[in-house]
């Protein structure tokens, strides 16, 4: 149940609504899911969409936590539907002693129902609130649950969360299991409907990593592909996946698992040669993006660990400063996953764990299992610790350089860099920063651009490729100092989100190859060095058209090779003035604004970090130091390659 307070429009010039006990709407049930999605499942766009499939799978290895099932099959039906099928215990379907109705009823249409309340149901599970079934139903055009159990299949339909029957039996059943069958309620999601196939199974990747033994497999009946997931290493598994593409510093990563207070703590590392640090947490199989307990107690032991041996074994001297945590986690990749009974949330969407008790049962099994491995294991030691004490003389050539890339206060405007052209406005949720390829596209920006809230900033060639570099290195970079700068965040744990001067930074490059690079090359810096910007939505890609295309006097900016052909189709082939912009630099200022600049008319791509597993995999290969990883990136997805420059 749930209470919705209407708002009449605020026109001065409208009478006064009628605001009494008349107006308060309570909505019974299902109805408040339909009428507010994005309380339960954060939007209403593709992510919220693909959230649907997540609650049916986690409620799925709920059942594996428990033991009681080992294989889960998610199918992309022709129709548009999704289908999720497991072989666990199935929902039972007798009357509930207290709703009076079917439990597979309760299950299907009430919040906050379900075996993980206290219940000896589950004594672990991800779906903390209870309403991942519920909502599901709710937000559906249709749905048929079927409950396999006693030797019986038991079946019931819904529409729009409302049941269209009673629960029946529809026949025999060899095995136990539950089954779904959903069609996202298209008035719902607006956006799209359609399900994305990578998108759900790097998430079903994901939890085969965290449940050892576990079969998750993925078929889309419209393209025939299929995949399948189960390692037995488990979290040892996700670390070497993660560190596939990268040279690693000891062979096998370090393995501690320990449970403590009903609290189990299940950590798996190792280290690289890489200069970022990639560390990923989870509770009850359910990612925390933003960390929390577990997390802090793990980087608490690591680095008073390291300490402690470098001391120890005389890596550092008395009279050296302690590694900081930045130090003993370069190059770390990282698992973090704990179960608990009541796992503490922040809301439904589960991105940061509260208990207290966790930071100290973990803190307490890292720091006790890798003071052991380092003493078994001085070999691995050693290495670790002398690519701790380089990144800490690095972190101090850093610091000095990162001086010069401090914004200083608002009187001391002169701590901006020289080549910034700076918008009028100081409100940053309406200032825009173009980060512009060349001198002379930035030549004609700053002539075309609106003065009062668009910033240019002209880079001069391609930065440097942060993937291969150390702190120090990039700090070195006069580019990056000056991004740095104008953007006034800070980078890394310097990091602060409130004091951006621009709520939209746009990379604005050539449509070409060495576009393309530099866009790249941007984009690896922001997501290694300024994550929450990426996540804040603040960075996006400006869309320049490929073409201009005249036929006597009607002209049009063509922004891809289907346009330029409609237009053609539209006007006739013959006697075509078609132009191709190789680079901005071929636009005058008047052009570059009408095209891309002008907030009524241009086109950007927002980027997004729906999937921070899979871009660290992305960027590692890409930018990282193994070729061979990268050949066979390109010679796979070459197919999908648009607009490729080509000479001759």
């Amino acid at each position: 149940m749930g209470y919705f307070f209407p708002r009449g429009d605020n026109v001065a010039d409208q009478q006064a609504p009628v605001y009494d006990e008349g107006q308060i709407q309570v909505l019974e049930g299902l109805t408040a899911v339909r009428k507010r999605p994005g309380m339960y499942i954060g939007t209403t766009g593709p992510r919220g969409l693909h959230h649907l499939v997540q609650e049916i799978v986690d409620n799925a290895v709920d059942e594996a936590m428990a033991g009681q099932c080992d294989r889960v099959a998610v199918t992309l039906n022709a129709d548009g539907s999704v289908s999720v099928e497991d072989n666990g215990r199935g929902i039972p379907v007798g009357i509930h002693p207290t709703a009076g109705i079917s439990t597979l009823e309760v299950a299907l249409t009430m919040l906050h129902a379900g075996g993980k309340f206290g219940g000896s149901g589950y004594k672990v599970s991800g779906g903390l609130h209870g309403v991942g079934l519920s909502v599901v139903n709710a937000l559906s055009r249709e749905l048929t649950a079927e409950s396999r159990r006693d030797g019986r299949r038991y079946r019931q339909v819904y529409r729009e969360g409302i049941p269209q029957g009673p629960v029946e039996a529809v026949g025999p059943a060899t095995d136990t299991g539950f089954s779904v069958r959903f069609y996202p309620d298209p008035t719902i999601f607006t956006e799209t409907v359609a399900f994305d196939f990578d998108t759900i199974a790097n998430r079903l990747r994901e939890m085969a990593f965290l449940n050892a033994g576990l079969e998750l497999s993925l078929a889309d009946e419209s393209t025939g592909a299929t995949v399948r997931f189960q390692y037995q290493g488990g979290v040892q598994s996700f670390v070497e996946y993660l560190n596939l593409n990268r040279e690693v510093i000891h062979d096998k990563p370090i393995h501690l698992r320990a449970t403590r207070d009903d609290v189990m703590v299940d950590v798996a590392l190792q280290y690289n040669d890489s200069y970022t640090e990639t560390l990923f947490t989870f509770a009850n199989t359910i990612r925390t993006h933003e960390g929390g307990s577990h997390e802090a107690g793990f980087k608490s032991a690591l680095t008073r660990v390291c300490n402690d041996y470098a001391r120890k074994s005389g890596v550092l001297k008395d009279a050296d400063s302690n590694l900081s945590g930045e130090d003993v986690r370069e190059g770390l990749t990282a698992i973090i996953a704990v179960t608990l009974h009541d796992p503490q949330f922040e809301g439904q969407t589960k991105t940061k764990l509260g208990n207290s008790e966790v930071r100290g049962i973990t803190e307490a099994v890292v720091a006790d299992g890798l003071a052991t491995f380092l003493e078994e294991n001085p070999a691995v030691a050693k290495r670790v610790l002398e690519k701790a004490v380089n990144a800490a003389r690095a972190r101090e050539a850093a610091r000095k350089a990162r001086e010069l890339t401090r914004r200083k206060s608002a009187l001391e405007t002169a701590a901006l860099p020289g080549k910034l052209t700076d918008c009028t406005s100081r409100d940053p949720a309406e200032s825009e920063l173009y980060l512009v390829e060349g001198d002379s596209a930035g030549g004609s920006a700053k002539q075309g651009r609106n003065r009062m809230f668009q910033a240019i900033l002209p880079l001069r060639g391609k930065i440097l490729n942060v993937e291969r570099a150390r702190l120090d290195k990039v700090f070195a970079n006069e580019e990056i100092r000056a991004m740095i700068t104008a953007i006034g965040t800070g980078v890394s744990g310097e990091f602060d989100l409130a004091k951006a001067r621009y709520h939209r930074v746009v990379i604005m490059t050539d449509a070409d190859v060495d576009g393309a690079h530099i866009r790249t090359l941007l984009l690896t810096f922001f997501y290694r060095y300024m994550t929450p910007l990426i996540e804040g939505g603040y960075v996006y890609i400006a869309q320049p058209p490929l073409y201009r295309a005249k036929k006597g006097k009607v002209q049009r900016y063509c922004y891809d090779d289907a346009a330029l052909e409609a237009f053609m189709q539209e006007y006739g082939r013959d006697h075509v003035d078609i132009q191709r912009y190789k680079g901005l630099g071929e636009m005058d200022a008047e052009q570059l604004w009408e095209t891309t600049m002008d907030p009524e008319r241009r086109t950007f791509l927002q980027v997004n970090l729906d999937d921070a597993i899979d871009a660290d995999v992305i960027f590692t290969t890409l930018m990282g130091e193994k070729v061979e990883p990268r050949r066979n990136f390109i010679e796979e997805n070459a197919h999908l390659v648009r607009n490729l420059d080509t000479i001759g």
